[in-house]
């Protein structure tokens, strides 16, 4: 836990998020294009972070509620100013109050797709759409076969730390729950690192090295820097993290 994460329990800080992770939003930013909130329309940011999207939703006119599962996080979505509020993803209580749900870089973080995709379709009103983008199939590959092989050596098995299917699975999860897909496309999106590694695994590391005793998971994830780096660094020196994403936009029949 750093000094600025005054909650125990919150795996999340946002002060360290802005710092190593702007980036995540900065990137969406065509995403918005995609969800194209109009003035008065009713939207739900799904996992809204620190707000800096939720905000960007708010200024085109739409009246948005954040929902958020880090109290840091939530906090600073507060601090703009905007309506969020402690939700996880997974317990959605809302029912047929949004005109669309929108979402980034939060899905592959989910305990239970389905509870997730349920509870985004009775959000939703009838003809509503779901917007989003996240971690798709072959998403930060060489960190996490770095982390595998470093926790290996020390006997620790580590599993599928994220969600990050692909297309086809993705798109039968919607239409299992009765999304109609409109679009929807998995892509390679090589991203510098601003904070490099170290900096990266300060802020997203929780599902990585869960297993490692809290005395050990510093020297765990040095190791998993000098492991990784040299399979991320471009020739200019430059730390390019592996990202792939999946974008779709899905809409519930009227």
């Amino acid at each position: 836990m750093t000094d600025t994460q005054e909650d125990p329990s919150d795996a999340w800080c946002a002060d360290a998020y802005a710092r190593n992770a702007a980036f995540v939003p900065a990137l969406a930013a065509d995403l918005l294009d995609v969800l194209d909130p109009r003035s008065g329309e009713s939207v739900l940011d799904l996992g809204c972070g620190d707000g800096v999207l939720t905000a960007q939703i708010a200024a085109r006119g739409a009246v948005v509620v954040g929902v958020d599962s880090s109290p840091s996080m939530v906090a600073a979505a507060r601090a703009r100013g905007l309506d969020a509020r402690l939700i996880a993803a997974e317990s959605l209580p809302f029912e047929r109050e949004f005109e669309a749900v929108f979402s980034n870089a939060m899905i592959h973080w989910t305990s239970d797709i389905d509870a997730l995709v349920g509870g985004v379709a009775r959000a939703l009103v009838p003809g509503g759409r779901f917007v989003g983008e996240f971690g798709g199939h072959g998403n930060v590959a060489a960190i996490v076969e770095s982390a595998r092989e470093i926790l290996a050596a020390r006997g620790i098995a580590l599993g599928s730390p994220w969600y990050y299917p692909d297309e086809a699975t993705f798109k039968a999860k919607l239409e299992g729950h009765g999304f109609e897909v409109e679009s929807l496309v998995l892509f390679r999106r090589p991203t510098p690192l601003p904070t490099g590694l170290a900096g990266w695994l300060e802020t997203f590391s929780m599902p990585l090295v869960r297993r490692v005793s809290a005395d050990q998971r510093a020297e765990v994830l040095a190791d998993i820097v000098r492991r990784a780096e040299p399979r991320l660094r471009a020739p200019d020196g430059t730390i390019v993290a592996d990202y792939v994403r999946l974008r779709f936009k899905a809409r519930r029949p009227g």
